[in-house]
């Protein structure tokens, strides 16, 4: 086992608070969206495969919760093998990747909508939730975790024949959001159907470093009555709302809050001010990760301590911040740069902040 020089016992309590901005808690958490597997196998001495990997993982590392995902493929290179949109995608363990096709997609028309092969409520498969619920210690939570129905659509169409069919077909873009947003929705609802389940968070990008990737009405129309359903669903669970997106969100910022979005991740340094939005959010909105994903693949333990300390600095008093990456863990991330990470952020994240 490898030996960080801390013990850090998980505690979903602790998180809990900062995520409904209800003060300071012991110690800032720590969150991330995605750690590769690389990571994981090398702390555990082992690849990283169970659930019950995964909690071994999170007591070690000292994250409080573990995050699951439902098992369904929403991959359209499994209808159409003979073209469709190049969607992003990692292979585990490998450098490789896949890009979404800005300029073309499986569904440009009405034809090839209704030929597409959607999956079926049937065919998700919650086993690993079933698992988490015998096996995870009471003092850990799991957070339900799923995304990009804005995404999705675009990377079927394509973004150019979606940003033309925003004026042009609108009735298609309709028809789309409403087929994707239903399939997705469901997963928060079955999901938020685990006693487990102690938080839910809805991954999707919406903006650039530069602004939102197409204009905020279009979100109202189309993307935040989907998100307002999730944060229903969080309301009467009782459960926070965690909300990803890259990019400035400073225009829709309010709109998200209202939706109920308890915390947004990751506040990229490049785009957003944590303590701007922090100030914005008005006590009511946590703020999630921050650490730049850049420093940690290509700078020194030293660099990355720095930025702790200076998040925790500022964005830590008062509660409402978890620390982590500015997105999350790739594979060409510096190993020795995440056990900085982790370490600075157990040293300096002690409450009262004195950093």
């Amino acid at each position: 086992m490898i030996e960080l020089g801390y013990r850090r016992t998980p505690n979903f309590e602790r998180l809990r608070k900062v995520l409904f901005c209800e003060g300071e808690p012991d110690m800032v958490p720590f969150i991330e969206l995605g750690i590769h597997p690389v990571f994981k196998a090398r702390m555990l001495e082992r690849p990283c495969v169970t659930v019950a990997d995964e909690i071994e993982f999170a007591q070690i590392t000292g994250y409080d919760y573990i995050k699951l995902q439902p098992g369904i493929d929403m991959n359209p290179g499994r209808i159409f093998p003979e073209g469709g949109p190049k969607l992003f995608e990692v292979a585990e363990g490998t450098g490789e990747r896949r890009w979404a096709d800005e300029h073309t997609g499986v569904i440009t028309n009405w034809a090839e909508f209704e030929r597409y092969v959607w999956p079926k409520p049937e065919d998700v498969d919650y086993r690993r939730f079933e698992e988490a619920a015998k096996l995870i210690p009471a003092e850990m939570g799991v957070i339900g975790q799923y995304g990009d129905i804005f995404t999705l659509v675009w990377e079927l169409m394509g973004f150019e024949n979606f940003a033309i069919a925003l004026y042009e077909d609108p009735d298609l873009v309709a028809a789309l959001f409403e087929k994707v947003g239903s399939i997705i929705f469901n997963l928060f609802e079955n999901m938020a159907t685990f006693e487990c389940v102690k938080a839910l968070w809805f991954t999707d990008d919406i903006a650039y470093a530069g602004g939102l990737m197409i204009a905020p009405e279009f979100y109202r129309q189309y993307l935040f009555p989907w998100m307002r359903r999730i944060g229903d669903l969080c309301k009467e669970r009782n459960i926070p709302y965690l909300y990803h997106s890259d990019g400035v969100l400073y225009d829709v910022l309010d709109e998200l809050m209202e939706l109920g979005v308890n915390a947004l991740h990751p506040i990229e340094p490049k785009s957003m001010d944590i303590v701007e939005v922090k100030k914005r959010g008005r006590g009511k909105l946590a703020v999630l990760g921050h650490i730049e994903v850049d420093t940690l693949a290509r700078g020194t333990p030293e660099d990355v301590e720095r930025l702790v300390r200076e998040a925790i600095s500022r964005a830590a008093p008062g509660g409402g911040y978890a620390i982590g990456s500015s997105n999350s863990l790739p594979e060409y991330c510096k190993w020795e740069n995440y056990i900085a990470l982790l370490q600075a952020a157990h040293r300096w994240g002690q409450y009262p902040i004195s950093v």
